[in-house]
């Protein structure tokens, strides 16, 4: 009888053993795979230079809006330093690439009735005009009707960063910002009821006020955290 019972308490104490272990490594297991996914989507994005004409116009069209992005005209400072399209389009929009050439990333995307403004700007540029000559020319040729402003609200989105580097999985440039602008020539604080100064990060303010370039800009402030 004696025998008995100490074999009854001895398969109690193994069977207590195992539900031990079991309950141990019941929580063990998620911790594991938990602190496996922690460490995969802490990982930093590896930022490259955009050395090849791929990456200039890849990095260049996350200036436009991503529904549009496919059917895009790109064109700009190819790697060689030449003015080319760098990529056909047939939407409404037109992106101005970066220049590699200059520090810094600033690419834009502009609804093709600005072209005209666009591009005679760009040929006045290359003429040797600097900025104020520009303004002055174009300011006369629009008043006059010669230089077709476009539609009023015509937009320019721009994607820029003080970096030059870019992630080759998602295009998107190291700590690039968007800033629009949307053209109302000859509008005024008065007529649009916007301040001429921005109050605050992202808040819409009138720039150029009663000129052909007047504009309504969005900006982040250099303080902003988006």
């Amino acid at each position: 009888m004696i025998r008995a019972i100490g074999v009854l308490i001895l398969t109690c104490i193994l069977l207590s053993c195992n539900n031990t272990d079991k309950s141990n490594n019941s929580v063990e297991a998620p911790m594991e795979k938990e602190t496996a996914t922690d460490s995969i989507s802490t990982t930093p994005p590896q930022f490259v230079a955009i050395d090849t004409e791929e990456a200039l116009i890849a990095t260049a069209l996350m200036a436009a809006p991503k529904a549009s992005r496919d059917n895009c005209k790109v064109i700009g400072y190819n790697m060689e330093g030449d003015f080319v399209t760098l990529k056909e389009g047939d939407n409404e929009f037109i992106v101005l690439a970066d220049n590699p050439k200059k520090d810094g990333f600033s690419a834009a995307c502009y609804h093709k009735d600005l072209e005209p403004f666009m591009a005679r700007g760009r040929a006045l540029k290359a003429e040797g005009k600097n900025s104020a000559e520009i303004f002055d020319i174009r300011e006369e040729e629009a008043k006059s009707g010669v230089l077709d402003m476009g539609a009023p609200g015509s937009t320019l989105h721009i994607y820029y960063s003080s970096n030059d580097l870019y992630n080759p999985e998602t295009f998107e440039v190291k700590d690039a910002q968007y800033r629009y602008v949307v053209y109302l020539p000859f509008a005024t604080s008065e007529s649009t009821g916007l301040p001429e100064k921005p109050i605050g990060s992202n808040h819409p303010w009138i720039m150029d006020p009663g000129t052909h370039k007047a504009h309504i800009m969005i900006s982040p402030l250099p303080d902003s955290k988006e």
